[in-house]
């Protein structure tokens, strides 16, 4: 079955938060829309959906409210040291962070603020770095959460397609799989694919690929929103670089399946050039998830810096390789250690205070906008429901009331054969000796200490220090960690209009990419290393960017 071809002005491929974007913008204009996505429409939003909605700000209200002093220059500093940029292919990704760093010190709040979206009064401090001042890491707080997490973010985009919708200026479609970009004397001027047969899936569930028929859409302009590749796990070991080491041969899944990297070799067959694919951002920190949504679904927990990081061995990780201080740095030196996990060895009272978990469904005070239930979970004394049901349920957790019986069962547990069991004792012992001070030679708990004197820190997000083995802050708590896959930082390259380029450089008439697809802008807008609450502020700018210029 091949249905009657379509037209309109613009078309959106992908409707997570890039291309919700974009269709906004291209409506705005006065445009004719088509936004297509390979999912139902219960996935109208995409990755972005399930984000705990972090966004990175320069010198906010919240900051200064905060005590916090940033500015553009030293948030620039931040980045660049962070990036690393030292490509000839950076040429465009460099020019994306400049604007974007400019969009973040400028004018990013208050359009998000007159869309109605508000921010947690708390900045988190996220990528701390732990080296010198040129080198990666936020050196200030600048992780702003979103008062309704990832679909708080998505909500005044999503609203504005469907008022487009009802209005009859746009089509949204679901179920349509592009295969092919329609390229007519050099300019792309629509695409074609599949229909896929209707599916009743839940919102992130893996939905059927059983083709019905065939589409074909032409238009004006073309916009690729279609995002990265770690829901795929071929692709990710394909692209994984020597750098990181040899790639895992056990990995959980941070996004659903659908994150495919299915439009990269589309994009490239119409002849986008595609960048930095080497380039990639998974976590270290990732626990299974006891009730999965999609395939290896996995957790990351977003720790704060008290507890003791070991290797598979049962190696302390080297300076400064803390708990939320340099993501892409832990996971190149645990790449050595010749196994796919590590350990957190902590306390409940450390997990109480410090252990928050990506993602909006593990957040249902921030995400409900239920102050009631905030105050409850984050102030009151003990977990938070969702950190409770994983010490309960989660299969990565070991909670026992001495450090003997804690490392018989690590001992006990799946990987724990590898653990030098006499080293994580000496390991626990010795970081317990070293809090009998004020002052001590250990880098991680003078930095703790250092930390908490930043006021958010000390409120809500950093234990105050402590023995792991003091009853008062018992039980102890082992957790087993595992890689969890991510983010594409290469794509398409874009010029600053998000015009998708060729080899040569030159824009290809007629395509557009934005979001995760073209490495949040210009094919690699991060670098080597992102700095967090990044990723979604990088579909917004790179989805308006895109959706404006399209429409042009």
């Amino acid at each position: 079955m091949t249905n009657t071809p379509l037209s309109a002005d613009v078309l959106v491929i992908g409707w997570g938060l890039a291309g919700l974007v974009a269709a906004s913008e291209a409506l705005d204009a006065g445009k004719q829309v088509i936004l297509i996505d390979q999912e139902p429409r219960t996935n109208l939003g995409g990755q972005a959906w399930w984000s705990f909605g972090g966004l990175f700000f320069i010198d906010s209200p919240e900051q200064r409210r905060m005590g916090i002093k940033d500015s553009l220059e030293l948030a620039t500093q931040d980045w660049l040291g962070t990036a690393g940029f030292d490509r000839p292919e950076d040429e465009w990704p460099r020019r994306w962070a400049e604007a974007y760093l400019q969009f973040a010190a400028g004018e990013k709040r208050s359009w998000l603020r007159e869309r109605g979206v508000g921010f947690f009064p708390v900045v988190g401090w996220a990528e701390r770095g732990g080296y010198g001042a040129l080198g990666p890491g936020n050196s200030v707080p600048r992780f702003h959460i979103t008062w309704g997490t990832g679909p708080g973010i998505v909500a005044p985009f999503a609203a504005r397609v469907e008022q487009g919708e009802r209005e009859g200026r746009i089509t949204i479609l679901p179920r349509h799989r592009v295969t092919d970009l329609v390229v007519t004397d050099g300019a792309v001027t629509g695409a074609r694919g599949a229909i896929l047969v209707s599916s009743g899936s839940e919102r992130g569930e893996v939905s059927s690929r059983e083709e019905i028929g065939d589409f074909e859409i032409s238009v004006s302009a073309t916009i690729v929103c279609s995002g990265g590749i770690g829901g795929n796990h071929d692709m990710v070991r394909a692209a994984w670089p020597e750098r990181l080491g040899t790639p895992p041969a056990h990995m959980l899944t941070g996004v659903p399946a659908y994150v495919d990297g299915s439009m990269h070799p589309v994009a490239e067959a119409a002849g986008a050039r595609l960048v930095n694919g080497d380039r990639m951002w998974h976590y270290v920190e990732g626990i299974t998830n006891w009730d999965p949504i999609w395939p290896s679904h996995g957790i990351r927990i977003l720790p704060g810096p008290s507890s003791l990081w070991l290797d598979a061995t049962g190696a302390r990780l080297p300076v400064p390789l803390f708990p939320g201080f340099d993501t892409l740095g832990t996971l190149a030196h645990l790449r050595t250690t010749g196994h796919d996990h590590s350990w957190f060895v902590t306390s409940r009272q450390i997990v109480e205070k410090e252990f928050a978990l990506s993602g909006s469904e593990q957040n249902p005070d921030l995400t409900g906008k239920d102050v009631g239930l905030l105050l409850k979970s984050r102030l009151a004394k003990g977990p938070t429901g969702p950190v409770q049901a994983f010490l309960d349920e989660g299969e990565d957790f070991i909670v026992e009331n001495d450090l003997e019986s804690l490392l018989e069962q690590m001992s006990n547990h799946p990987g724990g054969e590898a653990l030098d069991i006499d080293r994580v004792r000496r390991e626990v012992i010795a970081r317990d000796l070293e809090m009998e001070n004020e002052f001590t030679k250990d880098s991680q708990i003078g930095m703790l200490r250092s930390m908490r004197g930043y006021r958010g820190d000390r409120l809500i997000r950093t234990a105050a220090p402590h023995r792991l083995q003091d009853p008062a802050a018992g039980p102890l708590v082992a957790v087993k960690l595992h890689v969890l896959t991510r983010k594409s930082l290469g794509g398409i390259n874009t010029d600053l209009d998000g015009r998708a380029l060729r080899e040569d450089g030159s824009p290809i008439d007629g395509l557009f990419a934005a979001g995760e697809a073209s490495g949040f802008g210009g094919g690699g807008v991060h670098g080597y290393r992102a700095l967090e609450g990044t990723f979604l502020g990088g579909c917004l700018f790179s989805g308006r960017q895109a959706g404006r210029a399209a429409a042009g």
